[in-house]
């Protein structure tokens, strides 16, 4: 039939018919002995199989699909054993496609793969088996095509299947754990080759572990360095016993090259230099051989070991019988090691004579077992090398033998036993002397004919053996035999060991049998398999009809199992049982001669050669251990790397933004993490990172760290060091060390790693850390001999003063601070992208309740929550308790969110979390009790009383330092026993939101220790137990000066009587706060939030008046107050004690502060308005501002001395003025230029000024004596600058002339021209060191110039106007310029590349100055600011106004703490360069405010400002209610409609907005306006508020429909921008000013209009009706106020009184008052009916830009605005006559404000501040009360000078008023006889006194 199949078209056969023709095909295929035909063979498989496949779906027979699927697996079986790989996927893919599943681990179990642990090879003779080839000799996939009969001599039950290698079971390491095993090593190294075998099969642990070490580049170079370790402690090994030689060897299979001969080279000149040869040197050398990777052995290699073992064994032959054979028997197996080492075409004669000689001698013995091992080495020396191709093709080493590995790991596949029967049957059969060898075969199978004999012909056998260089089969077949054990193959082993041609032989037979015994001595294997090995003795034994009757043979098996039987090593019963057993029965079996035998052998006993086991301990793991116990920087560097990495954890990250300074614009925000990385790359040292609590500073610090470890390799990587400041004691001294042995470095570690590493330093927490110290200095860091390293280090915002950089900063007292090794950033807020983005990590990580819609609604309508979640802590306590916060059904509007109180919940639910937590946890009976106690006295209770008291006991104990260590056996009694000794407060530490590391705790957050410590000052839930009484003791202390308050104490004073008397035990009384300021914002939202807390505050406050030991408490509670908004108008506060307290920005209108003890307060922007002050004891007290100086000429220069005692102004006037710093008093006037002074400046040494003047002159001047040295003539137009060489003895000028010119001071002569500038020159100046200079032209460039050449090295250009001013840096390095364009410009003076570009000013920049420091320039311009600049970031980091015109000379103080500043206002300002607050002051607007109104409701204040928002204000408090933002311009004006639901604002984005009131939102944007919306307006005729107008720049006036947002009507007129605009009070018409000079009346109905007010010359810039609509005022471009009557449009009144612009007015709502606001930053109140002045408010810190009145109540109130962002509301108080105005409250940023103020009889005032004071309008002395009213009845005198009724029919201009008549104003005050008894008064107090 198949006959038939053949001879047939294939494609007519069914499905079945091609699938036989395909199994045909390949049993053919798998008997073919031509490895060709096969593949032909194969390839008409596929052929019939595909047509198989194509006839199944043509019938759609599915049955037959899977059989064709199982032949498709055969096939690529087949095909990948005869190498062809490629072919072999393509079979298995069909095979798959076809349903077949190719993964099944049962198949591929039965092709001989296996997997799971550590193979053990029985004894050490690692036979040419450790070839890997696929085994058919099991029932496999292809079995069934070539089965062979099996020898029905050995009961089926021995062996009857392969089964599983030997096997140690191990755990594969974690990272950097310590390794058990050298196996374990070997094992792991050869997981990680990436050479090895794609056949590899790994089970599940492996994968893992493999996936894990991939990416672990660290714990893959950590295994590779402990193996090279190993070969290192190897060779320093002296004695190299046996155990360290088995440990070693077992990594030659995973040795590089290198390490391979290293370790080749120890092992053979081990064994040349030994005095005795010991075996276990060659058993170590033949493993080393046979572990070998293709290609590290060399035929060299070969020739050195085989003359090296013939020398030694030649010179062993007196030794023993039992040690010769022990040699014997290591040499066999390197000469087997050496077989398989693949080496080629050598010289077999070279190699093998010599080895051969000695072998060939040891024939002689008449010892069986010598010469038997003796033959079975020569055999093996016959096969190195090898080149027999039978050999190879039965026998091919395809990998590495790794010993104790199998499986997965497994080097040597299955033997082909098929192909290696057939090449033993050549052998066997002449191929390598087949004669000769079926001779012995014959001879020792036919003539054993007695067992007296057999012995010698078993001698005879193994001898002739040695008679010929031929091969014999029995050896090889042994070398198959070994791999089929090895790989636990024992039916295959049994298989070959029947079927072998050779099984007759003795000498094949006496191997098997020594095989056996070994597998039945290994514990290893399991019992079924060492009891069949007994069994299979017993058969050969037994069987003479099969085996023969060799006696030899049969000797060796008695022996062996005698040995079995009397075996006493562990585990070893079981086979002692099953071999005496064996013995028992053998004992009668057989004829009498075998009998005889069996009684010989056993009364002897066993003879001592021992059968070789390998045992489960292979060899001892002592080098590895000596490897990993010794010192490894590089393994605990590795470690570090790990443990930091990991503890980052998984937490939400946000890359956060960054800003240069604490002032920078939001606009110059940039990544943090490119900047720090940046910095990293540079050369600079410290980076500073500042932030506000919880802004994400230690998060960032973490990822860095995290980043940072990401690339680290190797020794030349920096190394990132994590280090927290707080728990390191004392970091200002060496804190690398102290950290590194925290990480577990020892002492020699770290002096490698101080002399020979570089590190990052990331130091976070300064602030917590308490610190104080420059810890880069302090730890001299970058010195000789020290630590190398860069450092950025972390510090809370808030933590540091105004003058902080010498903190950080490089340098030190005897070394100036270098800031170009220093950079700094705040981390900025929160974007909205980010808080989003955040929101949707935290959610898709932690799962909440909440989903991200959810919270972003809560966003959008829960006020206040955005600015909160800004701040990154804030927002993670946020979204964790929001969801708690919120009732259901509640109104998210409604919601009331402070950053206490989501502390408070966020608390709280921790501490119910871990209620819930430790109620599920298996507690200890005590625990259990303490449990159940604290559950039912409130856990949450108690847990918040645990917190506080923990945390006033940081205070207390520790002085905040968030760190505790504790340590029960050295702390039992002591305070932190009491929070973690006993079971219950274990408990509560347990559930707080604390963590521990080792010994230390720490609350998980710096900020809820602070909360805690806040909540420990004053708890909410204590108001129901009332206020605590206990006394509170202290110690008395010294008094040692008028400073010291904080060291007084008055205990037997006794505090007043009050209601309610403060607690006493408060932490407000033992510890100061002033300066904790994260403290104070828990504290001062407390008195925001609870009143009563307010009340206990003010009782301190009461208290300190009659006693010291208040004065603390007292301190501090007014700074919490004057924090929280808390304003004290008039409060009586005489004789309050209160040293030390911080009262910035504080508003203490016509308080009443007599008496006060106000030592060191800060007074920094506090507002003193008429306060009385007398006889307050102010030493120490802080104003932070200077007095200014009065010049009789504009200042046009100025210039400190070198040694800073001195400053020179040059002015307009052609003098120089001379001022003493210390004093501030004029010493010296030089006089001698005729014109403006434009430069002057000191000589080096300061003995000498240089001037330069309009009059073309240079002069010298001595400054002692005020004598001209010598005027240097030769310009020929104004001398702009002049500079003094550093050396001192040059000078250079230059002026309108476009050179540069150089003057010799000792002649007089100009001796060099500096040429190339195309205009004139502006400003000169020299380098620190001399060598170079560089000028400033109005040809807008720079140019820089070697001075010994005189040649321009480079021209830097890029301003667009003239360049003012140039000057270097402190150190040379750069180069900054003030120009016509308004910029400055920072240049690179090396390269010439521009730095940074300065915007900022609004006019032509004047002059620039660098700091001594190099961190600062100063700047002055035209538009009279000064401003401070950030060199590192281009930031602007203050703007000082104060100049009232031209400001245009600047230079820093030598110590760089103050500026002056001189300009054409006549007046030299002086600053504090490090001014400004250590608070923030968020609540005002930060630019101008240019419109206010109160509501119709009386209940909120709105008001418009230049940054760009609107806010709403109580109308009480003054606390911002709600900000509304959207406009992208300045916010020019607001209203409120009549009923007060609406607001409308006008923008200068040309867009009006109307909002909501109640819920702030936008309801329309109007977006018809062309140009900038100034004016808006709601109609008053209509209640509801349904129309609005709004006047605009684009000459249009527009009524819009408020419902629908849609415009009405449009108002068209004017012929330029309309400035105001308003309502009159009916409704019915609307009044216009514009640019044009017109003001308009125009009809709401019609639309119709016509001029008024027609007699201004110049624009009306402020217009407003009266109440009662039948007047106009208005306000034009000079100080006058007009009042015309609406009908007739004449003038009524002309108010004169302000001296500038009027910029506001405003009717009160009777009409009686108007008030006007004007840029002289006064208020007017003037009688509306009279036109009388009432009032003058003068307190403002800038210009008034607008007023408003609030609606009728119980008093009258005024609201202004003004240009510095403040809003202030007035409250006017009128008694009879007289007409008062006291403050009601203040939103303002804050300034120095002492109007009226008396500091008289004040002690401690300096001359400094008394000037300041006197300056301010303050009065500090008696004359100055007397000076001060003949200044208010000049005042008032001018005032009623200013009055002008308007009776006549024409008026005149108001903008030029007339005089009044002096009958006019007879009777309002007889000034002239006030002023002369004034000037009386004053005249005898301006006497000298005697």
């Amino acid at each position: 039939m198949v006959n038939s199949i053949v001879s047939s078209p294939r494609d007519v056969l069914s499905p079945q018919q091609a699938l036989k023709l395909a199994n045909v095909y390949l049993e053919n295929a798998c008997n073919a002995d031509d490895a060709d035909i096969a593949l032909v063979l194969c390839h008409d498989t596929e052929v019939s199989l595909s047509n198989a496949k194509k006839a199944a779906r043509r019938v759609d027979d599915q049955s037959v699909i899977s059989e064709i699927g199982a032949t498709y697996m055969d096939l690529g079986d087949l095909l990948k054993i005869r190498g062809c790989a490629n072919e072999a996927k393509v079979s298995y893919k069909k095979a798959e496609k076809l349903g077949v599943n190719v993964q099944d681990p049962g198949r591929l179990a039965k092709i001989g793969r296996t997997s799971g642990a550590v193979s053990l090879l029985q004894g050490t003779s690692l036979s040419a088996g450790a070839s890997q080839v696929s085994s058919l000799a099991g029932p496999s996939s292809l079995g069934r095509h070539n089965r062979r009969r099996l020898d029905a001599t050995i009961p089926a039950h021995i062996f009857a299947e392969n089964g599983r290698p030997l096997a140690i079971e191990f755990k594969l390491p974690e990272p950097d754990e310590r390794l058990s095993t050298t196996s374990q090593l070997a094992y792991c190294l050869y997981l990680l080759d990436p050479h090895r075998s794609p056949d590899d099969i790994l089970d599940p642990a492996a994968h893992n572990w493999l996936n894990t070490m991939e990416d672990d580049v660290d714990e893959q170079d950590r295994l590779k360095a402990m193996v090279r370790e190993v070969i290192r402690a190897f060779k320093r090994d002296e004695l190299k016993d046996a155990k360290v030689i088995a440990e070693v060897v077992y990594l030659a299979p995973v040795l590089n090259k290198d390490f391979f001969q290293d370790l080749l080279s120890e092992l053979y000149s081990g064994i040349d230099h030994s005095g005795l040869l010991k075996f276990h040197q060659l058993e170590g050398l033949a493993q080393l051989i046979q572990g070998a990777e293709q290609g590290h052995l060399s035929a060299d290699d070969l020739v050195k070991i085989l003359g090296l073992l013939s020398d030694r064994l030649q010179n062993t032959h007196q030794q023993s019988s039992q040690h010769m054979h022990q040699l014997t028997l290591a040499v066999s197996h390197v000469l087997d090691a050496m077989a398989d080492a693949k080496i080629t075409d050598l010289d077999r004669q070279r190699l093998h004579e010599p080895l051969s000689k000695y072998l060939k001698e040891l024939k002689r013995s008449d010892d069986p077992f010598l010469v038997y091992q003796a033959a079975y080495a020569y055999q093996a020396l016959l096969c190195v090398p090898d080149n027999e191709t039978a050999w190879q093709a039965a026998l091919r080493r395809t990998g590495k033998v790794i010993h104790g590995l199998f499986g997965m790991v497994s080097a040597v596949k299955g033997l082909d036993l098929s192909r290696f029967l057939n090449s033993l049957e050549s052998i066997h059969e002449g191929v390598a002397g087949s004669a000769e060898i079926l001779h012995v075969v014959t001879t020792a199978y036919v003539g054993v004919t007695s067992l007296a004999g057999s012995g010698q012909s078993f001698l005879k056998n193994l001898k002739e053996s040695f008679s010929t260089k031929r091969k014999r089969a029995w050896y090889s077949a042994l070398r198959g035999a070994d791999t089929l054990i090895r790989n636990g193959e024992l039916a295959s082993f049994r298989i070959l060991v029947c079927q072998a041609p050779c099984r007759l032989d003795p000498a094949f037979q006496w191997g098997v049998c020594q095989r056996l015994g070994e597998i039945a001595a290994n514990p290893t294997w399991d019992p079924d398999t060492r009891r069949n090995a007994i069994a299979f003795l017993g058969e050969i034994y037994s069987k003479d009809e099969v085996w023969g009757q060799h006696a030899s043979v049969k000797q060796w098996i008695l022996n062996i199992l005698m040995q079995l039987a009397t075996s006493r090593e562990a585990n070893s019963q079981l086979h002692n049982i099953h071999a005496e057993t064996l013995l028992h029965d053998l004992e009668s079996g057989g004829d009498d001669k075998k009998q005889t035998m069996y009684q010989s052998c056993r009364e002897k006993g066993p003879i001592s050669y021992p059968l070789k086991v390998l045992q489960s301990e292979v060899a001892s793991p002592s080098l590895l251990d000596r490897v990993q116990d010794r010192t490894d920087v590089q393994g605990n560097i590795r470690r570090l790397r790990k443990q930091r990495i990991k503890a980052r954890g998984n937490a939400v990250y946000i890359p956060p933004q960054a800003k240069a300074s604490l002032q920078a614009a939001e606009a110059t925000r940039f990544p943090l993490m490119e900047k720090v990385k940046e910095f990293l790359d540079s050369e600079q040292k410290i980076f500073l990172l500042l932030g506000d609590s919880g802004s994400g500073k230690s998060t960032f610090n973490r990822e860095l760290e995290f980043e940072l470890w990401q690339p680290y390799k190797n020794k030349t990587d920096r190394i990132p060091l994590h280090i927290n400041l707080p728990a390191i004691d004392k970091p200002e001294h060496d804190m690398i060390a102290k950290q590194l042995r925290r990480a577990g470095f020892t002492e020699p570690q770290i002096r490698e790693l101080k002399h020979q590493r570089k590190f990052i330093l990331i130091c976070d927490g300064y602030d917590e850390s308490q610190q104080t110290h420059n810890l880069y200095m302090s730890n001299r860091l970058n010195q000789e001999g020290e630590w190398d390293a860069q450092m950025v280090i972390s510090c809370r915002s808030e933590y540091l003063g105004n003058d902080y950089r010498d903190r950080f900063q490089p340098g030190d007292r005897n070394q100036p601070s270098d800031s170009s090794l220093f950079q700094e950033a705040v981390i900025a807020p929160f974007s909205l992208d980010q808080v989003q983005d955040y929101i949707k990590q935290y959610v898709s990580l932690h799962q909440p309740l909440w989903q991200v819609e959810d919270y972003r609604r809560a966003l959008e309508l829960i006020p206040s929550l955005k600015d909160l979640v800004r701040n990154p802590f804030l927002m993670t306590l946020s979204l964790e308790v929001l969801p708690r916060m919120v009732d259901p059904g509640q109104r998210l509007s409604e919601a009331h969110v402070t950053r206490v109180g989501l502390y408070d919940h966020f608390v709280e639910q921790w501490l119910e979390r871990g209620k819930k937590r430790l109620g599920e946890k298996d507690l200890s009976p005590q625990e259990k009790v303490a449990f159940e106690k604290l559950s039912a006295e409130g856990f949450t209770i108690n847990g918040i009383e645990y917190l506080k008291k923990l945390a006033v006991a940081i205070y207390k104990e520790q002085g905040g330092h968030p760190i505790i260590y504790y340590s029960r056996l050295f702390d039992e009694g002591s305070w932190k026993d009491a929070f973690f000794g006993r079971e219950d407060k274990q408990l509560l530490h347990e559930a707080c939101p604390l963590t521990r590391n080792g010994n230390q705790y720490r609350f998980i957050h710096r900020s809820l220790l602070e909360y805690a410590f806040s909540r420990a000052v004053f708890d909410p839930q204590d108001e129901r137990k009332g206020w605590s009484l206990e006394p509170v003791k202290s110690r008395r202390r010294s008094v040692s000066s008028t400073l010291s308050f904080d060291m007084e104490d008055d205990s037997e004073e006794v505090g007043p009587e009050l209601e309610h008397w403060p607690v006493l035990d408060s932490p407000l009384i033992w510890r100061n706060l002033v300066n904790d300021h994260s403290l104070m914002q828990f504290l001062e939202e407390r008195v925001q939030q609870e009143p009563a807390f307010k009340s206990r505050l003010l009782a301190y406050i009461e208290c300190s008046k009659k006693g010291k030991k208040w004065r603390r408490a007292a301190a501090n509670a007014i700074t919490i107050l004057v924090r929280a908004g808390v304003q004290f108008i008039g409060a009586d506060l005489k004789g309050i004690r209160i040293p030390g307290a911080d009262l910035s920005y504080g508003v203490f209108d016509s308080a009443q502060l007599q008496n006060a003890d106000l030592r060191k307060v800060n007074l920094r922007g506090v507002w003193l308005r008429q306060t009385d002050l007398t006889g307050a004891q102010m030493t120490g007290v802080q104003f932070g501002e200077l007095p200014y100086l009065t010049e009789e000429s504009r200042i046009r220069s100025c210039a400190y001395s070198p040694n800073g005692k001195s400053i020179a102004l040059g002015s307009f006037n052609g003098n120089i003025n001379i001022y003493s710093t210390s004093d501030w008093k004029k010493t010296r006037t030089l006089k001698g230029h005729s014109s403006t002074v434009r430069c002057v400046v000191y000589s080096p040494t300061g003995d000498e000024i240089a001037s330069g003047s309009d009059d073309k002159t240079m002069r010298l001047w001595n400054v002692d004596t005020g004598s001209e040295l010598r005027v240097f003539q030769g310009h020929r137009s104004a001398v702009y600058s002049v500079a003094f060489l550093p050396q001192g003895s040059f000078l250079a000028s230059g002026s309108d002339e476009t050179a540069v010119l150089l003057w010799s001071l000792s002649t007089g002569n100009c001796v060099m021209l500096l040429t190339g500038h195309t205009a004139g020159i502006t400003s000169v100046a020299f380098s620190p060191n001399g060598y170079q200079s560089a000028s400033a032209s109005g040809d807008h460039t720079i140019r820089l110039w070697n001075m010994d050449t005189a040649e321009c090295i480079r021209n830097l250009s890029g301003h667009s106007d003239i360049v003012w001013h140039v000057a270097y840096s402190p150190h040379g390095d750069k180069v900054v310029s003030a120009s016509g364009d308004k910029t400055v410009r920072l240049w690179d003076a090396e390269t010439g590349a521009t730095i940074h570009i300065l915007h900022g000013h609004t006019n032509i920049v004047w002059d620039v100055a660098y700091s001594p420091k190099g961190d600062q320039v100063a700047s002055v311009s035209r538009d009279t600011t000064v401003r401070l600049w950030d060199v590192g970031t281009g930031s602007c980091l203050q703007t000082l106004t104060g100049h009232r015109d031209n400001a245009c000379a600047i230079s820093y103080s030598p110590k760089g703490d103050k500026i002056a500043s001189g300009g054409h206002d006549k007046t030299l300002r002086l600053w504090d360069a490090s001014a400004g607050s250590s608070r923030l002051v968020s609540s005002s607007h930060s630019a101008g405010v240019y419109s206010v109104e109160c509501s119709p409701k009386n209940d909120l204040i709105v008001s418009a400002s230049q940054d760009n928002v609107v806010r709403l204000w109580n109308v009480e408090t003054g606390v911002c209610h709600r900000t509304l933002s959207g406009h992208t311009d300045t916010v020019f004006s607001v209203a409120f409609s009549p009923n007060g639901d609406w607001i409308a604002s006008g923008s200068g984005d040309n867009t009006v907005r109307l909002w909501k009131v109640v819920s702030g939102e936008c309801q329309h944007v109007l977006t018809d306006h062309t140009d900038m919306v100034i004016r808006v307006a709601f109609s008053p005729f209509s209640p509801q508020g349904n129309t609005v107008a709004s006047a605009s720049m684009d000459k249009t006036v527009r009524l819009w429909d408020v419902e629908t947002g849609e415009c009405r009507m449009t108002l068209r007129g004017h012929t330029d921008g309309i400035l105001r605009m308003v309502y009159s009070p009916d409704g019915k018409q609307i009044v216009t000013a514009s640019k044009d000079n017109k003001a308009r009346l125009w009809d709401v109905d019609t639309g119709e209009s016509r001029e008024v007010l027609q007699n201004h010359s110049y624009w009306i810039r402020e217009i407003m009706y009266s109440p009662q609509g039948f007047q106009i005022a208005s306000a034009g471009s000079n100080s006058a106020v007009g009042v015309w009557d609406v009908l007739s449009g004449e003038s009524r009144f002309a108010f004169a009184g302000h001296s500038d612009k009027v910029s506001c007015l405003a009717f009160s709502t009777d009409g009686k008052l108007l008030a006007s606001g004007s840029h002289d930053k006064t208020i007017r109140l003037w009688n509306g009916l009279s036109g009388k002045c009432r009032a003058v408010i003068e307190s403002f810190p800038d210009e008034v830009n607008c007023v408003s009145w609030c609606p009728p109540s119980d008093a009258l109130y005024l609201v202004t605005g003004c240009k510095d962002g403040s809003v202030l509301k007035w409250k006017i108080i009128e008694d009879k006559d007289q007409c008062r105005v006291q403050l009601h409250w203040s939103a303002s940023k804050g300034a120095l404000t002492v109007t009226g103020a008396s500091f008289r009889d004040a002690h401690g005032l300096t001359v400094i501040n008394k000037q300041l004071l006197e300056q301010r309008g303050a009065v500090c002395e008696p004359e100055d009360l007397l000076r001060e009213t003949a200044s208010e009845v000049s005042k008032l005198e001018e005032t009623s000078d200013g009055l002008v009724e308007g009776s006549s029919v024409v008026a005149k201009p108001v903008d030029q008023p007339e005089q009044p008549k002096q009958e006019e104003v007879k009777g309002l005050v007889d000034s002239a006889t006030l002023r002369e008894a004034l000037k009386g008064a004053l005249s005898s107090l301006d006497k000298p006194q005697q």
